[in-house]
């Protein structure tokens, strides 16, 4: 039996001036590569960079591609999720069969990989009912995303966390130093800060700045392959209606 061609991802960075953001997508490129062998998977940015998303669609549809499964390399849906990205892709080449996947979190597999980047910059296990934490994101002046932060982390709190407290470098509040000074007068014996975002760049640097007084600062989650997974997991969401359509 003739078996479907796999739609192209095609993963929409924001990009960035910062050389650290391209190099870190590209990082988490390969490693998706790696974990689906056979899956074409490119990359696009929509500012800053090249290639941009535009630029693929149009040499994919070229190539003679039809479908592609454009997924957002964002944590929450904000603005360019629900704006930026669909505007991009209606003005892909007509021939392109485009399905937009959803952004990556909230996900299990993402707290896994803010707990991983912890344990890396020394945690251990045994320090997580003595340590309040700091989940560090972009922030965003759009509610639903905010709001998806700080559920995050009120779940987190309950995997066996002293604390955890949201905190934002832009657009929200608060900041990631008031936060690490909120969990020290709650008397966590330590203060971690998680960045939960994907890619260095102006806004993690700001995080890390605010993380000063905390007692570890984990890395960006960047290619970690918890993320990596779940990319895959979007992708394989995106294009199960059109398996479906075809009896696949």
């Amino acid at each position: 039996m003739h078996r479907p061609v796999r739609p192209v991802l095609v993963v929409v960075a924001h990009g960035s001036r910062d050389p650290r953001h391209a190099a870190t997508v590209h990082a988490l490129v390969e490693r998706v590569r790696s974990l689906r062998p056979g899956l074409r998977v490119e990359t696009g940015f929509l500012d800053f960079n090249v290639p941009s998303v535009h630029g693929v669609l149009e040499s994919l549809a070229a190539e003679g591609v039809r479908d592609v499964v454009a997924l957002p390399l964002l944590l929450t849906r904000a603005f360019h999720a629900k704006a930026d990205i669909p505007a991009v892709l209606r003005d892909a080449p007509a021939r392109l069969r485009i399905r937009q996947a959803d952004v990556l979190g909230p996900s299990p597999l993402l707290l896994s990989a803010l707990e991983r980047r912890l344990y890396e910059a020394g945690l251990t296990p045994a320090d997580k009912s003595s340590t309040g934490v700091v989940l560090a994101s972009a922030g965003s002046s759009d509610p639903e995303a905010i709001a998806v932060i700080a559920e995050i982390a009120r779940e987190w709190r309950h995997t066996g966390w002293c604390a955890v407290r949201p905190a934002f470098a832009s657009a929200s509040l608060p900041r990631t130093e008031d936060a690490v000074a909120e969990l020290r007068a709650l008397g966590c014996a330590r203060v971690a800060v998680a960045p939960y975002v994907l890619a260095p760049g102006f806004l993690p640097d700001r995080i890390a700045r605010g993380a000063a007084g905390a007692d570890v600062r984990a890395r960006v989650l960047g290619a970690a392959p918890e993320v990596a997974r779940v990319l895959l997991e979007r992708y394989d969401a995106a294009r199960r209606p059109a398996l479906a359509a075809l009896g696949a």
